[in-house]
């Protein structure tokens, strides 16, 4: 059964270039080794660009767990957790109601 998660954060704003290029190299890293990774989609707010969002869909538990246990995300999560200005990253887990993929 497939997974679907966000991830809310916000960084300091002197940090946001350094991790817009982490995002870069791990979402091609994902796309490249995460099989099971149906989607991964990371988005900057317009108006406030220090805060960003990534949707996850995983194929199951087992493609999550491998993802979460991935050198990838340690080396992401070096970049981005020491810039995090407001608490942790909030992870949301959701149902799927109804969708269009094209």
């Amino acid at each position: 059964m497939p997974i679907y998660q966000t991830a809310h954060y916000e960084v300091r704003a002197d940090a946001v270039d350094r991790v817009k290029a982490a995002i870069t190299e791990f979402v091609r890293y994902v796309t490249d080794n995460e099989p099971g990774s149906r989607l991964y989609a990371a988005w900057q707010e317009v108006d406030d660009p220090t805060k960003f969002v990534h949707l996850f869909i995983f194929e199951d538990e087992a493609a999550h767990e491998a993802h979460s246990r991935s050198d990838a995300v340690a080396a992401f999560e070096a970049v981005y957790t020491p810039e995090l200005t407001a608490g942790p990253v909030v992870f949301t887990d959701y149902d799927l109601v109804a969708a269009t993929m094209r």
